[in-house]
């Protein structure tokens, strides 16, 4: 069977599938977007216990397996009262995980913003809250979105995972095609192709593109 052959024979397992990833990696996204910027934000509060809560959340996503993780809130999550549906347990434990490292990139770009500017905005008696969102994290999200689009890559290579939870996305469809055809080849490879348009065609120029808007709304162009 030729490659087209097998294109012609599975484009609409492959298709399906990609389309469940591509839910799964931006529902993934915000949740890591959103959990970072919380445990980030706690991590720098007065409160030790807030700093403390904060820090057990990064510590536990971060030091343990993604794979433990989707399994622990899939399958023991429910022994506690707490069910999730598949393809809800998938995008969480991603998001909450990626989140994790997303927590320390905002924390370390919040405290890389020049003392200055926090001073600035203090001498305009601005509200703490109001100082942070107005002066201090449009500066310190110029920092870390460099490295913010690499974890964006690794939330979207995370969410092949979701697989072994039978969450139908575009390696679970790869994995059955290939255990009904037995063509690891063409199988495996159009999912590495596919993986790699969407990291390197849609990830990457969203987050340049965001570097460059950020830049120029703070003047750094």
């Amino acid at each position: 069977m030729s490659y087209l052959d097998f294109l012609a024979a599975h484009s609409d397992r492959l298709i399906s599938g990609t389309l469940i990833t591509l839910a799964q990696f931006v529902l993934a996204a915000l949740v890591a977007v959103a959990a970072a910027l919380i445990s980030g934000l706690m991590k720098l509060a007065p409160l030790k216990p807030v700093r403390g809560v904060a820090t057990v959340y990064i510590e536990i996503f971060r030091g343990t397996s993604l794979l433990v993780q989707l399994y622990w809130i899939f399958f023991a999550l429910p022994l506690f009262g707490i069910s999730l549906d598949k393809f809800t347990a998938g995008f969480v434990t991603v998001g909450l995980c990626y989140g994790a490292y997303g927590g320390e990139l905002v924390r370390g770009a919040v405290v890389s913003v020049p003392k200055g500017q926090w001073e600035a905005a203090l001498a305009l008696n601005m509200s703490p809250l109001r100082r942070m969102w107005r002066i201090i994290l449009p500066q310190a999200l110029v920092g870390m979105l460099p490295p913010w689009g690499n974890l964006m890559v690794e939330i979207l290579k995370g969410t092949a995972l979701v697989a072994l939870i039978s969450v139908t996305d575009l390696m679970f469809e790869t994995r059955q095609i290939n255990n009904n055809t037995f063509l690891s080849a063409q199988a495996f490879g159009s999912a590495l192709i596919i993986y790699y348009v969407f990291a390197r065609f849609m990830v990457t120029p969203l987050m340049r593109w965001l570097e460059r808007v950020m830049a120029r709304k703070i003047g750094r162009a």
